[in-house]
């Protein structure tokens, strides 16, 4: 028997086959949008949060606490007694106070106890102390130190230069030692002016100094002659306070500040 094979029908093809890779496109595309819209919404009430911790973290408020838990459903909140260390920033300019504060009154101790020792010659007038704000001022009167019109120290220099010394050695602070003279004049085979002989008399303490022992970075010395009286030239008395030479123990802010320079250059046109 044969098998009468059926006609073969011809395939038509099929113009709508571009609607499921469309439809997959519109899928996606759906879904790229959700995903973002998702990372972009903000929770309000987590965000409120953040900003209430960071604000309480810079104002130095201990808050939050460790182990604190919040239930959204039901606003219920479980607290741990342990509070959260935070570490606040430092005060730069709180330390420097601090720090300013303690050196003027380890300064002022020193003092103290030093004008304790020397008091027979502050009773007598020969020594003054005082505190200003540079640091503390030891003025000295020239006759305990030099003979009239000399600038080589005399023997009875030697005890009080002596325990200011040592006194000295307690501090690290710079030391400038000032010379001052009255406005007599002076002209001699030694000393052309006041100028000069206010500047070797400061000189000699510098080496007194250096040989007691004190560290010679810390020392200096300036002569100014007559031109920083401390009383009346008019009298034999005030010109005889002016002759001095001044022990100047400098607060460390004040030698910093005589430290900092800034260059000035000509304006180039």
């Amino acid at each position: 028997m044969m098998i009468r094979r059926r006609p073969h029908e011809e395939e038509h093809e099929n113009h709508e086959r571009w609607l499921v890779s469309y439809a997959d496109f519109i899928t996606l595309l759906f879904a790229f949008f959700v995903v973002m819209y998702a990372i972009s919404s903000v929770n309000q009430g987590k965000y409120n949060q953040l900003t209430s911790s960071l604000g309480s973290a810079f104002s130095g408020d201990i808050s939050p606490r460790i182990g604190q838990q919040v239930n959204g459903s039901e606003g219920s909140t479980r607290k741990n007694t342990h509070r959260a260390s935070i570490i606040q920033p430092i005060n730069l300019s709180q330390l420097r106070s601090e720090k300013m504060i303690k050196e003027r009154e380890s300064m002022a101790a020193m003092a103290m106890k030093l004008s304790n020792s020397l008091s027979p010659l502050i009773s007598q007038g020969k020594i003054r102390m005082v505190q200003n704000n540079r640091g503390i001022r030891i003025d000295i009167h020239d006759s305990l130190l030099f003979s009239p019109g000399s600038a080589t120290l005399s023997p009875a220099a030697s005890g009080p230069l002596g325990e200011i010394a040592e006194s000295l050695k307690t501090n690290s602070n710079l030391i400038q030692i000032e010379g001052h003279t009255d406005n007599q004049p002076i002209h001699n085979d030694q000393f052309f002016s006041n100028w000069e002989l206010s500047a070797l008399r400061a000189t000699s303490l510098v080496r007194s100094f250096s040989a007691s022992g004190l560290d010679e970075s810390r020392l200096s010395a300036a002569g100014f002659g007559s031109a920083q009286p401390i009383s009346d030239n008019s009298t034999l008395e005030g010109r005889a306070k002016n002759r001095r030479v001044s022990i100047m123990i400098l607060y460390s802010n004040a030698a910093q500040d005589s430290a900092e320079n800034s260059e000035i250059t000509p304006d180039k046109r």
